[in-house]
């Protein structure tokens, strides 16, 4: 009987090092690796992977669902920063709708990942809901 090997890699490119120092930085950063020609068609999940200075070590497509919804899996999510020695991260969804006014199962989802995250070290700093030209950040309105 054969047993799999699990393998585990981390990549860092030399380039340009973006630091997070609020929600509007990150908003940039988001709206940067989305598709805008599908921005209001689809809904996609990303997560900003941040390093103890903030430091932008990745933005990571979690998942792509439909034009109402899509699945988070807190163990996949916690998965990509373990892998990359995330000490944070910021997560983020669309709502293709252009309403940024977060649902229950947003808020829901946000308070499981951050109760997730406090048992690993893994600061979860902030959910932001974007479109192509605005963003609610949960914890600019106090939602953190």
């Amino acid at each position: 009987m054969k047993i799999s090997e699990i393998s585990v890699s981390y990549s860092n490119s030399k380039q340009k090092k973006l630091k997070v120092k609020n929600s509007k930085d990150s908003f940039k950063i988001l709206l940067e690796s989305w598709d805008k020609n599908i921005i209001e068609y689809q809904e996609e999940f990303k997560i900003i992977l941040l390093n103890r200075a903030n430091v932008v070590l990745g933005v990571y497509p979690m998942s792509k669902g439909g034009n109402s919804g899509t699945v988070v899996d807190a163990k996949l999510v916690f998965s990509v920063a373990l892998k990359c020695n995330a000490s944070s991260i910021i997560i983020s969804h669309n709502h293709p709708s252009c309403n940024l006014t977060p649902s229950e199962g947003d808020k829901k989802i946000t308070e499981k990942l951050k109760k997730a995250g406090q048992y690993l070290d893994i600061s979860l700093l902030d959910h932001l809901i974007i479109t192509k030209d605005n963003f609610f950040s949960f914890s600019d309105n106090g939602l953190m």
